[in-house]
């Protein structure tokens, strides 16, 4: 893996988010559509890891989210931001703060 430069890091707009609601994708076994909120405003996106979680039990959870990465199209829904998590064996653990963190402050 090679190394980037901190000038790369800091093009990275991640922040807190808060998932709000979550719905099945007909036909997708894997994904979900999610609603986070940013503090400020409100996005979908796609979130992965729908065969091990069920939707409802991951509304409220407090995620770690790029912000900034350019939309993408799946399952004919687009998805304004990437939830970052841990991943083993394919099972997303979803990064998050432990702290009562106001909605969108950035993570540098």
């Amino acid at each position: 893996m090679s190394n980037v430069t901190y000038d790369d890091f800091a093009k990275l707009d991640i922040r807190v988010a808060k998932i709000t609601a979550t719905e099945p994708i007909p036909g997708k076994s894997k994904i979900i559509k999610g609603t986070i909120d940013l503090g400020n405003e409100t996005r979908d996106v796609i979130i992965g890891g729908a065969q091990y979680y069920r939707p409802e039990d991951i509304v409220g959870k407090i995620v770690i989210v790029i912000a900034n990465l350019e939309p993408k199209t799946m399952a004919g829904i687009e998805s304004n931001a990437m939830l970052l998590a841990a991943d083993v064996d394919d099972k997303p653990f979803w990064l998050t703060v432990n702290e009562d963190v106001p909605l969108g402050s950035p993570i540098k």
